[in-house]
């Protein structure tokens, strides 16, 4: 659901939902063929093209085929040693868009534009405080098993969302995470130390808070499962909530208000930053 639709399923007083779609393997299929037409007009063989820059005959063959997101720097590349005219160039976004699951993408387009962040996590590390280890052993034992192509699909553009930190003006932003997340060794206990220390050092950023929700806490202000909220440089509040993939942006002020208040309640609840980043001290001396 675009932001737009949100906005106008909200006067309607509902709350829309993102479903699969088979959006993102068609721009995909659709840059694929433009690649191979200007590939072959050219009279460059996959190789020849390849070895102009820089990736394997392979990883050619897959982006010409629509089973592999091109990075923005290969799309770039390829415009000028084809002499396309822009043509692929423009298809840049969409194409960077559909690296993310159909049912992400709009929230991650939010994301990436958002003046506010605020995130609650409570089964895994938030994909923008992961690390490549962590983030990759998240997506090998997903179920069902992913394959290679996949996990390195998703591994690329969950890293990419990372690019949020060296934004300027720089996004606030905040996190509320489960004690048990930062004790969960998902990947090994080296794994989870790297991931500590990364919690630590961007736990430190002057525009980032994060919180540990202690598990001894006899209240507990959101157990309906982890959520995000998204201020937009429009002035408006969207939340996001993801549970088994399936997920939904909720622009409705009534949901959006009761997911605010829980967050707010939730920091309330939680350790402060300041204690949050001295248990996760704690922790790294404890692994």
């Amino acid at each position: 659901m675009s932001e737009v639709a949100g906005l106008a399923e909200e006067e309607a007083g509902t709350e829309g939902e993102e479903r699969e779609s088979g959006a993102g393997s068609g721009i995909l299929r659709v840059f694929g063929r433009q690649l191979k037409r200007f590939r072959v007009r050219a009279g460059l063989e996959r190789a020849e093209f390849g070895s102009m820059t820089g990736y394997s005959v392979s990883t050619i063959a897959a982006y010409e085929q629509g089973r592999r997101v091109p990075p923005p720097k290969f799309i770039d590349q390829a415009d000028e040693v084809l002499d396309a005219g822009g043509v692929l160039q423009e298809m840049k976004e969409e194409v960077a868009r559909a690296q993310y699951p159909a049912f992400f993408r709009d929230a991650a387009r939010l994301e990436a534009e958002a003046v506010e962040l605020h995130v609650y996590a409570m089964y895994a590390v938030p994909g923008l405080l992961q690390t490549e280890a962590y983030a990759r052993a998240v997506f090998s034992i997903r179920r069902p098993l992913l394959d290679d192509d996949r996990i390195e699909q998703g591994l690329t553009a969950r890293l990419a969302r990372q690019e949020i930190y060296v934004r300027k003006p720089a996004p606030l932003m905040s996190f509320v995470l489960e004690e048990s997340v930062l004790q969960r060794p998902i990947g090994g206990r080296e794994v989870l130390r790297g991931q500590l220390e990364q919690v630590l050092l961007i736990g430190h950023k002057r525009n980032v808070e994060i919180q540990v929700m202690p598990v001894c806490r006899e209240d507990h202000g959101a157990l309906g499962g982890p959520f995000t909220l998204i201020d937009t440089p429009e002035g408006r509040r969207i939340a996001y909530a993801e549970v088994q993939g399936d997920s939904r942006l909720y622009s409705g002020q009534s949901k959006v208000r009761e997911l605010d208040a829980r967050y707010g309640i939730l920091r309330a609840q939680a350790l402060t930053p300041s204690e949050s980043l001295a248990y996760v001290e704690k922790l790294l001396g404890e692994t």
